[in-house]
């Protein structure tokens, strides 16, 4: 499965560590091996179709470990290992997992005749008889007659309450006429109310009995539904952890490790659907299993967008959080691999620029890269380890919002705990206006339809709305969903652009979490990545989104307070 440069790339100096997975510019081996992927993949005409529809695919650039001889001295020498690389997908490729081109994946769930496809077919039986069950017409009408027999039920009864009341005032009015009754009529009014009571309880019990035998019919049903969903259920887990013991995942130490061991030390303790099929863990197994030395690797994305996530054509992307991070922190064990870049203090020698400040609050302009509160390792730098310790003396969390670690401009600070609480009201009151000026990666769909000015700027502005809500198995990504995003708004206007890039003026009515960044590179936003948004677009040296403007009513005096800092782009 090894694949050998078609071009000479002894000019290119080899990576010193391997990449680490999670925030990496790709190696230039990495770019020429995915650009010579791209073009095989582009060569499959039968594939267009589902491929269009989105998939991501990853290269690892590997080393040959065998010793190469030497034809002059006949004898074996280390200068003769070759540099290649392997190719892997995501998941299935027109309905297979063995592809001559790309690796093999770890376990083959799809072989006709193994366990997962036979079990599966079993579950797909049941899954046909509980569909069957819960569209039958004995069901549906059995439903049916539950629940008109119970609308009749509760008009009669309700009826014979009525009729019941009705004869005990007719009673009483008798009881307290002027010319009285005798004790013979008494008695009679008597038995009239407790044959009337006698009546409607036999009634009651009457429809009590048809309508338990209409329940019980019902249930029938639903008891045999329920059966078999409980039997689909504990088959289907038993299926994923039987599955699961099949990925017995390496690592460059030989150890190796299935993928229910290496996510009983998560938080979610069992893998997630899927786990053990993404690119780069199958690319590990093989190089290891094959004794190949992994230098570096890659994954991009080909095709459209998927509806919820944002994926950019051809654009390459870190690994997933929740299904490979596990993974990958096994798989990577014994090799040398690069530091994560977020974790270098590349501010412990930046000042913060202070831009106004009195006795009870302070703005700041806030670098790129530098985290706005800590995060889980609390040795890393952050806006707030710097103040707390220039302000010693300061009460409350002193953050009143927060900027993306990768997002310049002005942050707001509290110097004490009432004026945090009072800024904060303005944020959630909606009172507080902001304006961030970004560059997006290229021209965008609607700024083409935009009419210059002669200043060179245009006048097109809009206004997005796409809930948001965290992908639980790709974190920090967010995702747009219908069902479980919260709402998030923002109203833009375009500056100017250019052949290469557009500068957009972007207000945030809501501040969810990477609300621009979503909101930029989504095809039903603005389906143009800031630059340099390595998650939802392409690397680059920065982010190109900065804070520019703030405006917010003092808490204490009440005059309104407008702080501006262009961004140095």
């Amino acid at each position: 499965m090894i694949h050998f440069f078609k071009k000479p790339v002894s000019h290119i100096a080899l990576p010193e560590k391997f990449t680490y997975p999670f925030h990496y510019t790709p190696h230039p081996l990495c770019v020429l091996a995915a650009e010579e992927v791209k073009e095989y993949i582009a060569s499959r005409k039968e594939w267009q179709e589902e491929l269009a529809l989105g998939k991501m695919f990853g290269v690892l650039v590997v080393q040959e470990t065998g010793k190469a001889m030497n034809e002059t001295t006949r004898k074996e020498t280390d200068e003769g290992y070759r540099i290649g690389y392997l190719a892997a997908f995501s998941g299935n490729l027109a309905g297979k997992n063995l592809h001559t081109y790309f690796v093999p994946p770890v376990y083959d769930l799809l072989q006709p005749q193994g366990f997962f496809k036979i079990e599966e077919e079993q579950i797909s039986a049941i899954n046909a008889r509980i569909n069957e069950l819960e569209n039958s017409a004995s069901y549906l009408e059995s439903i049916e007659k539950w629940k008109t027999e119970t609308e009749r039920a509760q008009a009669e009864l309700n009826q014979a309450k009525a009729e019941l009341k009705a004869a005990k005032e007719a009673r009483e009015n008798r009881r307290l006429s002027s010319t009285g009754i005798s004790e013979e009529e008494q008695a009679a009014l008597i038995r009239e109310s407790q044959y009337q009571k006698a009546e409607y309880k036999r009634k009651e019990k009457e429809w009590k009995n048809r309508l338990e035998e209409c329940e019980a019919e019902v249930n029938r049903f639903k008891d045999e539904i329920e059966r078999l969903k409980a039997e689909r259920k504990e088959r289907s887990a038993a299926l994923q952890q039987k599955l699961f013991r099949q990925f017995r995942m390496l690592n460059a130490k030989g150890e190796v490790k299935d993928l229910c061991t290496i996510f009983e030390q998560t938080v979610r303790k069992v893998p997630p659907g899927g786990a053990g099929e993404c690119a780069l863990p199958k690319l590990l197994q093989y190089a290891y299993f094959h004794q190949l030395k992994p230098l570096a690797m890659a994954e991009f994305w080909w095709g459209d967008s998927p509806k919820n996530e944002i994926r950019h054509h051809g654009y390459y992307y870190p690994s997933c959080k929740g299904k490979c991070e596990p993974i990958l922190q096994h798989m990577l064990q014994g090799l040398e691999v690069d530091e994560n870049p977020l974790l270098d203090n590349v501010h412990k020698d930046t000042k913060l620029e202070i831009v106004f400040e009195d006795e009870w609050l302070l703005v700041i302009n806030k670098p790129a890269g530098m985290l706005s509160v800590p995060g889980k390792a609390e040795k890393i730098d952050s806006v707030y380890h710097r103040l707390k310790k220039k302000y010693p003396d300061a009460t409350g969390p002193m953050i009143v919002h927060r900027l993306d670690m990768a997002t310049s401009g002005l942050l707001l600070v509290a110097k004490t705990k009432e004026v945090h609480r009072h800024l904060q009201a303005q944020f959630e009151n909606r009172k507080i206006k902001k304006r961030y000026i970004a560059l997006l990666d290229g021209v965008m769909a609607k700024a083409e339809e935009a009419t210059p000015q002669p200043t060179g700027k245009t006048e097109k502005t809009g206004r997005i709305e796409l809930p948001l809500c965290l992908n639980p198995l790709d974190r920090p990504r967010q995702i747009v969903s219908e069902e479980h995003g919260k709402e998030a708004i923002t109203e833009y206007q375009i500056i100017t652009n250019s052949e290469e890039c557009t500068r957009v003026a972007f207000y945030p009515l809501t501040g969810r979490t990477h609300q621009l960044r979503v909101h930029a590179a989504h095809p039903k936003g603005l389906n143009c990545p800031i630059l340099g948004d390595e998650l939802y677009g392409k690397k680059a040296d920065r982010l190109y989104l900065h804070a520019e403007y703030i405006e917010f009513r003092h808490p204490v005096y009440g005059d309104i307070i407008c702080i501006h800092k262009e961004p140095d782009f």
